[in-house]
């Protein structure tokens, strides 16, 4: 009888330490994943201090469902949305700071985002190819070009998700050469203009649908698309302090085509134009102007009193309009 009670304690015992072994295993793999994909998650309800002169690294972001979680996404300064082929979108983010250990997942250029990135200095451009036609644009331009085949050893591929969606970058492992703009792209600070209280905005694309809902709690706008909370595996939900919706003229004369052979949009972000802003659970009728490519985009009420933005994250949603 005492031979099998000390049969089962140590029964117990190995029960009890192939477990605790388990429990070990998987938490060690929670980090190795952590690790990977940027360190402990990020506080994206903090406040961030605008950054005049910092130099800009600039990371084009996919965004399609099979894209999804990205990575890295949360601590971008700057977020354009884009409208590509198939009336879906792609992203651009900047960051101007610290930027997170691992951004993703990357996918290709586009003529967009030449003009765009032309009043931020001259930044870093990480992206994954682009069409032959716009390469002579690409290296034309005032930027440094970061593709994998300019800087492979900052990039990876994840084994758990399927090509193209699987391309991550390193942002540590790219060149620092960025040079800053001569202006502060977008103007940050207070404003007196009343606005009109918003709790939800929505963007619709043909094939994309954002949507963006006020925390007075957090002093945040939480960011969804396709009905759906967009996350970041840093952060959780991605959410932006500034929300701008900027009406654009959209072409597609430009003989640059994707896979498909369907023709790229191609943004025009020099001009003038009307917008809305969000800012502290406002909405404002707004305009937008920026007269030449180097120039800094600036935003005006209706009226023409100066509207500047509250803080950074910033979402900027390029939509095809007057």
């Amino acid at each position: 009888m005492g031979d099998g009670r000390g049969r089962g304690g140590r029964s117990g015992r190995t029960v009890l330490f192939g477990a605790l072994i388990v429990l070990a295993l998987a938490v060690a793999a929670v980090f190795a994943v952590r690790d990977m994909f940027g360190g402990v998650p990020a506080d994206d309800s903090a406040p961030r201090t605008p950054s005049p002169g910092a130099a800009v690294l600039a990371v084009k972001i996919d965004n399609v469902a099979e894209a999804r979680p990205h990575t890295g996404l949360s601590a971008a300064e700057v977020v354009y949305v884009e409208p590509v082929e198939g009336g879906l979108t792609r992203l651009l983010a900047l960051y101007q700071g610290t930027p997170p250990e691992v951004v993703g997942p990357v996918r290709s250029a586009r003529r967009s985002d030449v003009d765009l990135l032309a009043q931020h200095g001259e930044p870093v451009f990480a992206y994954s190819g682009a069409a032959p036609e716009l390469l002579p644009v690409l290296r034309g331009a005032r930027l440094v070009e970061a593709p994998p085949e300019a800087a492979a050893p900052a990039y990876f591929r994840d084994s758990g998700r399927r090509a193209p969606h699987d391309l991550f970058v390193r942002p540590s492992s790219l060149p620092d050469t960025a040079r800053a703009p001569a202006a502060q792209p977008l103007e940050f600070g207070p404003t007196s203009v009343t606005g009109t209280p918003t709790d939800v905005h929505r963007v619709e694309y043909v094939a994309a649908a954002y949507s963006f809902t006020w925390s007075a709690e957090t002093g945040r706008w939480a960011v969804s698309l396709d009905g759906t909370p967009l996350t970041s595996t840093e952060s959780g939900q991605v959410t932006a302090a500034t929300v701008i919706e900027q009406r654009v003229t959209v072409t597609q004369d430009e003989a640059i085509e994707d896979a498909t052979g369907a023709r790229s949009p191609v943004v025009t972000s020099v001009g003038a134009g009307s917008a809305t802003v969000l800012r502290d659970g406002q909405r404002h009728a707004a305009t937008w102007s920026r007269p030449d490519p180097a120039a800094p985009t600036r935003f005006h009420t209706t009226e023409g009193a100066p509207l500047p933005l509250s803080d950074y994250p910033v979402w900027v949603l390029l939509v095809p309009g007057s």
